[in-house]
């Protein structure tokens, strides 16, 4: 075991602060990878605060990870010391059950093991890139291609495959008309990955002063969602809808813009339901809603591929480790355009 430093909550209601944690010894599938970057995603908020009732303490988030590898295992073949990595949402799997043969293993049957708080069903807790560094299993290590602008690549090992995923899915491109719901941390990457995609894309906001943002991001048009008007000018008219938004909401406004047999799928996690939907929206369109978690580690590939390819980075606004705290706070108030990163650097400093 290998001591390196985190900021972590111990319980729901204090704030983040410095703790050592052990590492594990690089085994042969391992890699070791000394964080330069750590995106602040709202599940690490969550977590941390036990918002989701699973949480083991002590909590160290972090699951968009951007760092330099620094040893590997004897069976390591694809990295070596020196290469740029990353680590997403996941850092194991059962990697024996349908899912893990097909490599979709956000949807492993016998849960797959987050980067921090352990297996999805329960298991030893994990502890994620709020730190200076941290060891994976090889399979689930990814190659950074992007030459520059690491710490905005961070946020794709989340919020990238968050909406590229169900983007890729359902199958979007040149000549659909796609809409995305909501302007934030995934909606941000699902416009610019949409219209990377070659698709019409259209943002929906309830705030009129993200019009700008949203057209220089890469949407075509933006509509007030608040807007009756606007709303009813683009009925039975989607391709696509992917709905960003992690808070209750009245979905049927967006459903109805949906044409015959389109989709609207969801990816945001609200702490209560959604109202439910009219169901007659639904049968007399042939309309469906659907779900999207993560991506599998070579769809993750996939994406930093097609991200770097495109120059697609997320926004961000780069923090201190110090900040963590103030900048949950600001998160929930939407004060962030639109990912922060931390620069891990600033860890050593509270030493």
């Amino acid at each position: 075991m290998s001591k390196t430093l985190a900021y972590a909550a111990q319980s729901p209601d204090t704030p983040l602060a410095l703790l050592e944690i052990q590492r594990r010894e690089v085994g042969p599938d391992d890699v070791a990878i000394d964080i330069l970057y750590c995106g602040v995603c709202h599940s690490d908020l969550h977590t941390a605060r036990n918002e989701w009732k699973n949480t083991l303490y002590p909590s160290v988030p972090g699951h968009e990870i951007v760092g330099t590898v620094t040893a590997i295992g004897r069976n390591v073949k694809h990295f070596k010391v020196g290469d740029i990595a990353g680590v997403g949402c996941m850092v194991d799997s059962c990697q024996h059950c349908s899912p893990c043969a097909e490599g979709i293993e956000q949807y492993c049957e016998n849960g797959f093991t987050g980067t921090y708080n352990g297996p999805v069903f329960g298991g030893e807790n994990t502890l994620g890139g709020y730190s200076s560094s941290i060891v994976v299993n090889q399979k689930f290590v990814l190659h950074i291609r992007h030459k520059d602008n690491l710490a905005a690549v961070a946020p794709l090992l989340c919020a990238g495959i968050t909406t590229y995923s169900p983007l890729r899915q359902w199958k979007v491109g040149p000549g659909q008309k796609v809409g995305i719901v909501g302007l934030g941390g995934l909606g941000h990457m699902g416009v610019k990955i949409a219209a990377a995609m070659g698709a019409y894309v259209v943002l929906f906001t309830t705030s009129p002063n993200k019009r700008e943002d949203a057209l220089r991001l890469g949407a075509a048009e933006v509509v007030v969602s608040k807007n009756p008007q606007e709303m009813a000018a683009h009925a039975n008219s989607f391709d696509f809808i992917l709905n960003t938004v992690a808070a209750p909401h009245d979905l049927n406004q967006f459903l109805n813009l949906l044409k015959l047999d389109a989709t609207m799928t969801l990816v945001g996690a609200p702490d209560s339901p959604h109202p439910s939907p009219n169901v007659f929206g639904l049968i007399f369109k042939r309309r469906r809603i659907a779900g999207s978690l993560i991506g599998g580690i070579a769809e993750t590939q996939e994406m930093l591929d097609f991200c770097a390819e495109h120059n697609i980075v997320s926004d961000i606004e780069m923090i201190p480790m110090q900040s963590i705290n103030q900048a949950y706070e600001r998160m929930l108030k939407s004060d962030v355009k639109y990912r922060f990163v931390i620069d891990m650097a600033t860890l050593k400093q509270s030493a």
